[in-house]
C-alpha cells in the first residue's frame, strides 16, 4: 500500500513561487510514475504534471509548461512541484498521485494523497 502526503502549499501572491512536496512510502514496483493533480472549487480534478521515480520522462500540461517543474528525489522518496509566476487560476487543491506509468489520464493513478491548498492572489 502506498501512501502519500504532500505538503508545502499556502497563500502567494500572483507573479510568486511556491514548491510543493509529497513523500511517498510503501512504494513497489509497480507505481513507477508519480504525478499532480490539481482541483479548482467547482472544476473537475485536472493534470498537471507527471515523471517517472527513474527522471526518465517528465509531462505537463499546457497550462503549466514553461512555469511549474515536477522532479523527484529517490532517496528521499519524495517528489517535488516547483511552481514559478503563478497566477490566480492555478488556484486550487493539489495532488500528488501514484501510477504503473506515467499518464495524464486521472482513473490512471492507484494511489492519492490527501491535498494540499495553494492560493494565488491578484
Amino acid at each position: 500500500q502506498v501512501q502519500l502526503r504532500e505538503s508545502g502549499g499556502g497563500l502567494v501572491q500572483a507573479g510568486g513561487s511556491l514548491r510543493l512536496s509529497c513523500a511517498a512510502s510503501g512504494r513497489t514496483f509497480s507505481n513507477r510514475a508519480m504525478g499532480w493533480f490539481r482541483q479548482a472549487p467547482g472544476k473537475e480534478r485536472e493534470f498537471a504534471a507527471a515523471m517517472y521515480w527513474s527522471g526518465d520522462s517528465t509531462y505537463y500540461a499546457d497550462s503549466v509548461k514553461g512555469r511549474f517543474t515536477i522532479s523527484a528525489d529517490n532517496a528521499k522518496n519524495t517528489v517535488y512541484l516547483q511552481m514559478n509566476a503563478l497566477k490566480p487560476e492555478d488556484t486550487a487543491v493539489y495532488y500528488c498521485a501514484a501510477a504503473p506509468v506515467v499518464t495524464t489520464t486521472r482513473l490512471q493513478y492507484n494511489f492519492w494523497g490527501q491535498g494540499t491548498q495553494v492560493t494565488v492572489s491578484s
